[in-house]
């Protein structure tokens, strides 16, 4: 492939590692970088420009589970964590009764969110909702938090992060600006709140995207296996970066500023869509 299509792999990697999980919705991100500028269907193909989409995100994927491997193992007793207290420990029980809800939702509602919610219009709506959530969530969660580690959740506050979660399947309002938000408002700290999103995601993610490599593995063309290779690794370095930053920032600046970002981001699409 030509150079000038290898940096554009490079750079959609960049857009997808530092936006998938900060609260600042990864999808309207790619409609203004990919399909309002870069436009990699022209070149690539609309399958194979959607299956690069999901390459990239297996690459986020793998930097959660780079950075989160101690606690992912902690979750099937493969490594026992430090300074847990007894009948106290966050595990697999947790994370599935935090993912169930939007996992039988999304699958229930699949082509109705697909139809009706995947446009341009719905996306800049629901990144003005969502940043309005945020806001919320800094105002009026705790002031000071009943949950401070991960090993403090109980089932029920992850059952009730996990319905919120479900907000996140209106395409645009970010799945991690929908789980903070929620678990802030319901006595997790900014940090917690991350840890629990992040971890969730590794499930999720990874089962979309199979399911998705998969329903399009007949799409898939070889002579485009460098430009998914660029971005795969591309997406995996800067998702590393975006996630050990995010990490310390959010403890400090809160969900604020990022709501603020997506406003201003929900109002320079609206002005490129409709004027």
């Amino acid at each position: 492939m030509e150079i000038i299509e290898l940096l554009k792999a490079l750079l959609l990697g960049f857009v997808e590692g530092m936006t998938e999980f900060a609260p600042v919705s990864s999808t309207g991100h790619m409609i203004i970088v990919d399909d309002l500028w870069l436009q990699t269907k022209e070149f690539l193909g609309q399958s194979s420009a959607n299956t690069f989409k999901v390459v990239i995100q297996l690459g986020s994927i793998l930097a959660v589970v780079f950075i989160f491997w101690k606690r992912l193992l902690s979750l099937v007793g493969l490594h026992k964590m430090e300074g847990t207290a007894p009948g106290r420990r966050f595990n697999i029980a947790h994370v599935l009764v935090g993912i169930l809800p939007a996992g039988v939702l999304g699958l229930v509602f699949e082509d109705i969110i697909d139809s009706y919610l995947f446009t341009i219009e719905w996306v800049i709506v629901s990144l003005f909702v969502g940043a309005i959530f945020m806001i919320v969530a800094d105002k009026f969660g705790p002031k000071n938090p009943s949950i401070t580690t991960l090993d403090d959740m109980t089932y029920g506050k992850a059952l009730k992060v996990g319905l919120i979660q479900c907000l996140s399947l209106w395409p645009g309002f970010s799945r991690s600006g929908a789980t903070i938000s929620g678990g802030v408002l319901l006595g997790l700290d900014h940090k917690t709140a991350a840890d629990f999103t992040f971890i969730m995601a590794v499930p999720i993610m990874f089962g979309a995207s199979a399911v998705s490599l998969i329903s399009n593995m007949e799409e898939i063309n070889m002579s485009h296996m460098g430009f998914y290779a660029v971005g795969f690794v591309s997406a995996f370095i800067f998702a590393l970066i975006s996630i050990k930053f995010f990490l310390k920032l959010i403890a400090r600046v809160k969900l604020t500023p990022f709501a603020i970002y997506r406003m201003v981001l929900a109002t320079v699409l609206a002005f490129i869509v409709f004027l």
